[in-house]
C-alpha cells in the first residue's frame, strides 16, 4: 500500500473522530487538545536530544497539564503565576539533575511547554469562547470546524500548486521542496475556503473576521510549517515520528494549527 494510500485512510479514520469531540465540547475536547499537546512536546523532546538537550519531559507534561486545565476549569485565573513558579521550580529541579548541558536543558524544556501549553490553551479558549451561553455553545465548534478545514485545504492546495507549477524555492535552506507557487495556492486557497465556511457554519462572525481568520492561517500558519521543517532539519530527523501511520508524528501533522490558534484566538477574543 503507498504512503498516499495509507495517509487516506488515516485520515478517513481519524477526522470524524477528531471533528465528533470538537462538536462535543467541554472536557472531550478538552482531553482531546491535550493529548495532542502532550504528545507533541515528547516528540520536540526527541528532536531536542539529537541536539544534545535533556529536556525535563515530566515536568514540561505537568506544567502542560496545569495551564490547560486550568483555562478550561478557570479560565486561566491566575495563569502568570502558575508560569511563573513552574519556571522558577524547572531551574531548580535542573540544579540538581546534572544531566548534560544546564542552558540546552532549560532552554528546551522552557521553549516546550510555553509553545505546546500556548497552543493548547488557544485551542480550548477558541472551543469555549461561547460556554456562557448553552444556546451559542455549539458556535465553537463550527469555528473548530472551519478552522481545521481551511488548514488541510491550505496544505492541500498548497502541496498540489506546489508539485504542478513549483519553480521558486521558498525557503529552500528550511524546507527545500516548498516554492512560492505552492504558498500562493495555499493561501488563496484559505481565503476561498474560510468564505465558503462563512455562508455555510459561521453566520454568527463578520466577513470580516473570516476574511482574517484566512489570513492568519494562510500565512501564519504556512509559517508554522516551516518552523517545525526548521526544527526538525537542525536535529537531522525528517519526521517528529512514526505515530500516525503515512503521516509521521503528531507535531507533524498539526504544526500549522499549534502556530496559528494563538493569534486566532486573542483576535476572536477580542473582535466578537
Amino acid at each position: 500500500m503507498s504512503n498516499t494510500s495509507v495517509r487516506i485512510i488515516v485520515s478517513f479514520l481519524a477526522i470524524p473522530v477528531l471533528l465528533t469531540l470538537a462538536y462535543l465540547g467541554s472536557w472531550y475536547f478538552a482531553i482531546l487538545v491535550l493529548a495532542i499537546n502532550l504528545l507533541s512536546f515528547y516528540e520536540f523532546s526527541k528532536l531536542s536530544e539529537a541536539k544534545g538537550a535533556r529536556v525535563n519531559i515530566i515536568w514540561g507534561m505537568i506544567g502542560i497539564i496545569i495551564i490547560l486545565i486550568n483555562k478550561f476549569v478557570y479560565n486561566a485565573e491566575n495563569v502568570f503565576t502558575i508560569i511563573s513558579l513552574w519556571f522558577l521550580i524547572l531551574i531548580l529541579i535542573e540544579l540538581y539533575r546534572n544531566k548534560g548541558s544546564a542552558l540546552l536543558n532549560i532552554g528546551s524544556t522552557a521553549f516546550g511547554f510555553f509553545f505546546f501549553s500556548l497552543s493548547g490553551f488557544s485551542l480550548i479558549g477558541i472551543r469555549e469562547i461561547f460556554s456562557s451561553s448553552v444556546s451559542e455553545y455549539s458556535n465553537g465548534a463550527f469555528i473548530i470546524f472551519a478552522i481545521l478545514g481551511t488548514i488541510w485545504i491550505c496544505d492541500s492546495a498548497a502541496f498540489f500548486g506546489g508539485t504542478k507549477f513549483g519553480r521558486h524555492k521558498l525557503f529552500p535552506r528550511v524546507s527545500p521542496n516548498k516554492s512560492w507557487e505552492g504558498a500562493i495556492f495555499g493561501f488563496l486557497a484559505s481565503i476561498l475556503s474560510m468564505i465558503l465556511f462563512k455562508v455555510l457554519l459561521l453566520d454568527f462572525i463578520s466577513f470580516e473576521s473570516a476574511i482574517v481568520i484566512s489570513l492568519i492561517i494562510g500565512t501564519l500558519g504556512q509559517i508554522g510549517d516551516l518552523v517545525e521543517s526548521l526544527l526538525k532539519r537542525d536535529a537531522g530527523i525528517k519526521d517528529s515520528s512514526n505515530l500516525i501511520p503515512g503521516h509521521g508524528g503528531v507535531f507533524d501533522r498539526f504544526d500549522s494549527l499549534f502556530f496559528a490558534s494563538p493569534f486566532i484566538y486573542f483576535y476572536l477574543l477580542y473582535s466578537l
